[in-house]
């Protein structure tokens, strides 16, 4: 519990207008889009950046725990306040700051949303790359914090690759000022990029310069469907072997199909194994061309259906099939294990057939969906986890596919990072040179370790 000297002094930060003490009002900020829940103690709500140093620097006189939270969308506890301690909500630091088109970028605090990024940026006739399917709730902080991607990952890249610079107030209380406003910039070590995927562990991110892209003119959206994963499986690797890159390509196997068949008005054939939903954007006059080679790519391939969307509701219409998966998973298994794995393309269909072979080992259903055009596969365990029996074979079967993937050159974590649910298996990827030089920086940033402890 906090001592009545510290919620005075935090009471007493000048400017700031919600601060929670009662356990009514904290509860909600004690979990995120995990099973896992921890009442924090307080939680206060910081409106510009020497709000942040002054709760740092009382944090850390008074040694009270500390875990900065955008909006609650992560999936693996990262933002649950497993040492109680003080809630930092950056909801209300939701400014846009500035637009330079002609620079290419857009400075915002960590508060405003994905969505109201996009929104910014489009009457300027630019985007920011990262689109999380969570977009129009997760904040940019949280993007940043867990280097957070979407489907546009395949072509364009995830978070990392679209942060400039960012100011921040480290564990210690210190400004720290990162990056450049200029897509060149080597002077000093990048902490920029050091920060990006650190969940709040080494800094509270107070503001971020992001690069813009360019709107493209156009886009065109198919959706194949196969009678087999591994049709699938060569269609992506042949198209991803090719210089035509999409914006899209995502990947639904032939359980998760009936689960939208299911749930959902979408018609896909009743043999139907696996789907693809791919999109191209680009030059309006050279798209249809582009849409022709990967047309041919996948007819050499071997598809049952072949679908080009004609207008913007049938590309709306094809989008929701992939959109119907996640409702109807929650309603069938709402407390099911979602694994983010990321394994080379050429190494999916391996992946997807052990897997398969798990699933049957175990006697325990598997759904697999995701990004497919770079690797980054959605596993998901359908288990009770009130059933204690049925939770720890589904553990013991989690681990066999973390070591597959590991395997097959891939990673545990792709976009959702590590939080809770993967700390005990970060030293299956990591050896322990990575992990003292983690300590270490660690250290350096927040040497009495306040921030976000127990990650």
């Amino acid at each position: 519990m906090l001592n009545q000297q510290v919620i005075e002094k935090l009471s007493a930060i000048q400017g700031i207008k919600k601060f929670y003490t009662e356990a009514g009002n904290c509860w909600t900020y004690g979990y995120d889009n995990s099973r896992r829940h921890v009442l924090p103690d307080a939680v206060i709500f910081p409106e510009n950046h020497q709000h942040v140093v002054e709760i740092v620097a009382i944090c850390n006189e008074f040694n009270i725990p500390i875990t900065a939270r955008g909006k609650g969308t992560a999936t693996t506890g990262a933002t649950v306040p497993v040492k109680s301690g003080l809630v930092v909500s950056l909801e209300h630091m939701n400014k846009i700051i500035k637009v330079e088109p002609e620079n290419r970028l857009l400075i915002a605090q960590p508060g405003a949303t994905n969505a109201e990024v996009q929104q910014a940026a489009k009457p300027h006739s630019f985007f920011w790359a990262p689109d999380p399917s969570s977009s129009a709730y997760c904040t940019i902080g949280g993007n940043i914090g867990c280097n957070s991607a979407g489907p546009r990952a395949v072509k364009y890249g995830t978070t990392r690759e679209h942060v400039l610079g960012l100011t921040a107030v480290t564990g210690a209380g210190k400004t720290l000022r990162t990056g450049v406003k200029t897509t060149k910039g080597v002077v000093g070590y990048d902490f920029t990029r050091l920060l990006i995927g650190s969940e709040g562990s080494l800094a509270i991110i107070t503001e971020a310069t992001l690069k813009l892209l360019p709107l493209p003119e156009d886009k065109i959206t198919m959706q194949v469907t196969y009678d087999s994963i591994q049709s699938a499986t060569r269609s992506i690797a042949a198209i991803m072997s090719q210089p035509i890159i999409p914006c899209a390509l995502e990947f639904i196997d032939k359980a998760a199909i009936g689960m939208i068949r299911d749930y959902s008005q979408s018609y896909l054939p009743e043999n139907a194994g696996a789907l693809l939903m791919i999109e191209l954007d680009g030059d309006k006059d050279y798209l249809p061309k582009q849409a022709e080679k990967i047309e041919r790519i996948i007819k050499e391939s071997g598809c049952l259906e072949f679908k080009i969307a004609q207008s913007e509701e049938e590309v709306k219409e094809l989008w929701n099939t992939r959109k119907a998966l996640s409702p109807a998973l929650r309603k069938i298994a709402p407390k099911k294990i979602n694994e983010d794995v990321v394994v080379p393309v050429a190494n999916i269909p391996t992946l997807l057939d052990e897997i398969e072979k798990l699933s049957k080992q175990y006697e325990l259903p598997i759904v697999n969906f995701g990004h497919a055009g770079n690797g980054n596969i959605h596993v998901n365990l359908l288990t009770d986890p009130d059933d204690p029996a049925k939770l720890e074979q589904a553990y013991e079967c989690l681990s066999k596919v973390f070591d597959l993937v590991l395997k097959l050159d891939g990673t545990l974590s792709g976009e959702h990072g590590i939080g809770l649910e993967k700390k005990d298996y970060i030293s299956l990827e990591l050896d322990e040179v990575n992990l003292q030089l983690m300590s270490d920086i660690k250290a350096q940033f927040d040497p009495n370790g306040i921030l976000n402890p127990g990650k």
